[in-house]
């Protein structure tokens, strides 16, 4: 059983979105690959990170996992993606209908009373033949699981011809750079090859032959990065520098896409939101910019105060005077 998510990111039930995000952030920069080279500890570690937000960064499988723990989040045994399921399928975090009953259970699945009467506070009532109908009682949920209840209905042959769709999250530097991403379907495990720069949103195909179940389709999510943000093909990096640096100009290490790093030049006189652009070293042939951000000391002694002063009165400036509520 993998750890609680709220324990992997150390925040709390109560925690908000943003908390969530910036522990997320914090924790994968701390074991990113790149900083941990070759270690293995700090690489599970960043897998354990990446799998807690999963759940904890989308709002419909943190819901299902504060219900019902790592069953809402994985579905059933037996199918199901980790940490996602098949939201298209209406089960808590999925579950693929496979052939002869939910998620490929073989004549279908016993569940317990109370198990039945989660799955039917969940979806709402459903109808079906059970004692008092929708209103009455429990539904019968036999047809869903592989039994003979009226649910059944729907033949195994029009199942496969319709593709099940589902959402995961995937890596960043993996929607980036390219690769695979494993998964599990029914019991097997797939690997899935992502294009390089896909975009949030867009969907990869599984056929039928790969999944064994049916067609698939996957809707993309991708996770956040430490330290970048991404605008179509284009990365942007926030750089740090400081005052100093600003006025008289400096050259400054920063990270590239590839896990190399640049030194490059900041102008006498950058301001901050100043940009420098890297070319080709964004997503797929795009740029990367660097942004600059000032730094100013939070406290400065008498002495610097003085200089300062001095400073200002034989270089005036007025920052202001062109903003477009002046």
């Amino acid at each position: 059983m993998p750890r609680d998510p709220y324990e992997v990111l150390g925040v709390s039930k109560s925690a908000t979105a943003e908390e969530i995000q910036k522990a997320y952030r914090k924790l994968s920069k701390k074991y990113h690959p790149d900083r941990n080279p070759g270690d293995k500890q700090a690489d599970a570690n960043y897998k354990e990170v990446q799998a807690a937000y999963e759940i904890l960064g989308d709002e419909r499988k943190k819901a299902q996992y504060d219900q019902f723990g790592f069953a809402g989040t994985q579905g059933f045994p037996g199918g199901g993606f980790p940490g996602g399921g098949f939201p298209g399928g209406g089960f808590p975090g999925g579950g693929f209908p496979g052939a002869g009953g939910f998620a490929g259970a073989p004549g279908g699945m016993n569940i317990d009373p109370e198990t039945a009467q989660r799955l039917f506070e969940m979806f709402g009532g459903m109808g079906g033949s059970g004692p008092g109908g929708m209103g009455g009682g429990m539904p019968d949920l036999s047809g869903i699981f592989g039994g003979t209840g009226k649910r059944k209905g729907r033949s195994r042959s029009r199942r496969s011809e319709e593709p099940q769709e589902a959402e995961v999250t995937i890596p960043f530097d993996v929607a980036a750079k390219g690769g695979s991403v494993s998964l599990s379907v029914d019991g097997r495990e797939i690997d899935v090859k992502v294009p390089a720069g896909i975009q949030e949103g867009k969907k990869l195909r599984v056929p039928p032959e790969a999944t064994g179940v049916g067609e698939l389709l996957i809707k993309v999510k991708i996770a956040p990065h430490p330290y970048f943000r991404r605008e179509g093909n284009d990365l942007f990096l926030d750089v740090p520098i400081s005052l100093s640096e600003a006025i008289l100009g400096a050259k400054v290490d920063v990270p590239t896409l590839d896990g190399t790093k640049l030194t490059v030049t900041v102008p006498p006189g950058t301001s901050s939101g100043k940009k420098l652009r890297l070319r080709g070293k964004g997503i797929a042939g795009g740029d990367q910019y660097l942004v600059f951000k000032v730094e100013v000391p939070a406290q400065v002694d008498e002495k610097s105060r003085h200089l300062i002063e001095e400073f200002t009165k034989r270089n005036p400036q007025h920052p202001r005077a062109n903003a477009p509520w002046a």
